[in-house]
């Protein structure tokens, strides 16, 4: 029997091994390839040698973008998690330091502090966690990955212009297993379109504040977040509700009616206070997570504000708990 659990476990590392090894091969000539096309794209031979002689291929990435907690954890502790106590007294600590800069972003780009300082929070908990990855690493893995490769190719090849036009610092390319950089995590798409340097120092620097926070807001305004309008409100379900109304999935809120139609399948609607032609959507976030679930709760209706929300991040549960947390900021400043 020993005997036999040895040579078994023998063969799995044997097996694990060889597939590393190949991967690797693989890789590197999936890089010399990507080398190729990124000179051929007008980025400089410099740039692309100083950045991609030392990727690697990373296969704890792989495991994270398989098992991500927004396909996983249900809404309840998602949300919980992410708007916690301890997580507002560091935003209002963060905030009542930087209070003046803040509140000058918010004027200037008219996106509320409270959004600002909710999503910060979420995404590397006010700059505490920002990742400690090699991204240049991190998106040749995910490029050379089949799953997104054509979309990681791309962001790959942005990062990449992005220094050689020197908008941002080479030498501090660290950050999520995603690709995704500084206070609110960027992927290099959304640094190209939405970036600021904001304290004009002729780089954008989005580890720190002034940069980091006008770039965010930025964001938010060009995508049009409406600021002071609802995101999201937590309701109960009728059980007529018919099923076409019912979203569970991100990529496509469906079947969106004015307030006004959607409130006969809503207990107690009249306890939100809503205007009745406003646009809004019920979103049932667990369903996807529950493989053959007809569950009508936990229920949501979402408005406009919750799928810019969704731009962001392509998840009903971190939408909902930037919402959560925004307006736990917003009880307190």
């Amino acid at each position: 029997m020993f005997k036999f659990i040895f040579t078994s476990f023998f063969l799995f590392i044997f097996y694990i091994n060889h597939s590393l090894a190949n991967a690797n091969n693989d890789f590197n000539e999936w890089l010399k390839n990507f080398k190729d096309k990124a000179t051929s794209s007008g980025i400089s031979e410099k740039v692309v040698n100083e950045l991609m002689s030392d990727a690697k291929f990373l296969p704890k990435v792989i495991e994270y973008d398989r098992f991500q907690p927004e396909f996983y954890e249900d809404t309840f502790t998602y949300i919980k998690k992410r708007s916690s106590k301890r997580k507002l007294r560091e935003g209002l600590d963060l905030y009542n330091k930087e209070k003046t800069t803040i509140e000058k972003i918010e004027k200037e780009f008219n996106v509320e502090k409270e959004l600002l300082l909710a999503l910060m929070g979420i995404e590397t908990n006010f700059g505490k966690y920002l990742g400690k990855m090699d991204i240049v690493s991190s998106l040749a893995t995910l490029s050379f990955d089949k799953r997104r490769s054509e979309f990681f190719t791309e962001e790959l090849l942005i990062l990449l212009k992005l220094v050689d036009k020197n908008i941002i610092n080479k030498d501090i390319l660290y950050g999520s297993w995603a690709g995704a950089f500084g206070n609110f995590q960027f992927m290099p798409r959304t640094i190209r379109n939405y970036a600021i340097d904001y304290n004009n120092n002729q780089i954008i620097e989005l580890k720190r504040i002034e940069d980091s926070f006008a770039s965010a807001a930025n964001y938010l305004k060009t995508i049009g977040w409406k600021k002071n309008q609802p995101c999201f409100f937590k309701i109960e379900l009728k059980k007529n509700i018919p099923k076409k109304y019912l979203n569970s999935s991100a990529r496509n809120i469906k079947n969106k009616k004015q307030f006004n139609y959607l409130k006969k399948y809503i207990h107690n609607y009249d306890k939100f206070s809503i205007k009745d032609d406003l646009s809004a959507a019920i979103i049932i976030p667990d369903k996807d997570i529950i493989p053959g679930a007809e569950t009508l709760s936990p229920a949501y209706i979402v408005f406009e504000n919750y799928e810019k929300i969704l731009n962001w991040n392509r998840s009903l549960r971190f939408a909902l708990a930037v919402c959560t947390l925004k307006e736990n900021f917003k009880n307190e400043i």
